[in-house]
């Protein structure tokens, strides 16, 4: 019998889908590589925040960050723990714009000369993102009720503004209360009182001990930014208090602008008139 012809094999159409799934799996494989490369990004980068913020809140700051804010290492990369001198802070006049090291140089300094302080209670100095906050607990600085400061607390005081006025930042004096209502004959509520204590605390400072007043701003926050419960007296005792706060650059994002940095309209007009 006649063997039949095997038909020719007709030209395959559909060899182009090998080529596209091995691009789609390559593809896939690479942005997966990329998904799993931001991943770990993000883990490392939320403990490196972790470790600074455990750090910030304990007045511990490890080495590496405190040269990140311009502390000093010795020869064997540890941080130097002791006091660096008193000229170390840079005077105003000498100011640069990297402010955030001169607020690592006064933490180092205010811990040193308020280490009594510090250890009664009656300061608390802490370096958080909006600047170095020195926290003078009301009980050992105002009488109950009043915003005259005590004559007694001027040496603390004093060591205050002896780096206020060596540090060239902007200055917040904030004044807070507890929650329990204040009605005498002179302050009417709690706004009142905190904010008249801040006024008192500026004015010691610009006539007693020469901090400049345009560097300063007051601020009454009566209970509205406690740190303790108001629950207990130990609580309220620690939420009557006044904040001298050297501001940082961050803090001052959200400061109104210096007048002498805002072109006056005034003068504008007038130029435009004698520059027709």
């Amino acid at each position: 019998m006649r063997r039949r012809k095997k038909q020719a094999n007709g030209e395959n159409h559909e060899r182009w889908l090998v080529s596209y799934a091995d691009f789609i799996t390559l593809l896939f494989a690479f942005f997966v590589v990329m998904f799993a490369s931001s991943q770990r990004d993000k883990a490392h980068a939320k403990a490196i925040s972790d470790s600074i913020e455990r750090a910030l809140q304990n007045n511990s700051v490890p080495p590496k960050l405190l040269m990140m804010l311009g502390g000093n290492l010795d020869k064997t990369g540890r941080g130097i723990r002791e006091t660096p001198p008193s000229d170390a802070v840079k005077p105003a006049t000498q100011a640069t714009a990297d402010k955030q090291f001169d607020l690592a140089k006064a933490l180092q300094i205010l811990q040193s000369e308020l280490a009594s302080e510090i250890k009664k209670g009656t300061v608390h100095v802490s370096l958080e993102s909006r600047g170095l906050v020195i926290s003078l607990q009301a009980a050992a600085f105002f009488p109950s009720g009043d915003d005259s400061i005590d004559p007694a607390a001027r040496g603390t005081i004093g060591k205050v503004a002896s780096v206020l006025n060596h540090v060239p930042n902007p200055l917040r004096l904030e004044g807070n209360t507890d929650s329990v209502p204040i009605s005498n004959g002179r302050f009417h509520n709690n706004w009142e009182l905190s904010s008249a204590r801040a006024i008192a605390m500026l004015r010691l400072l610009s006539e007693h001990f020469n901090v400049e007043s345009r560097r300063m701003a007051v601020v009454g926050y009566a209970d509205t930014s406690g740190v303790a419960s108001n629950e207990t007296e130990e609580g309220r005792g620690r939420n009557r208090r006044v904040d001298i706060v050297i501001v940082s650059d961050f803090g001052m994002r959200g400061e109104p602008h210096s007048a002498s940095t805002i072109p006056s309209i005034v003068d504008d007009h007038n130029s435009s008139q004698h520059n027709p």
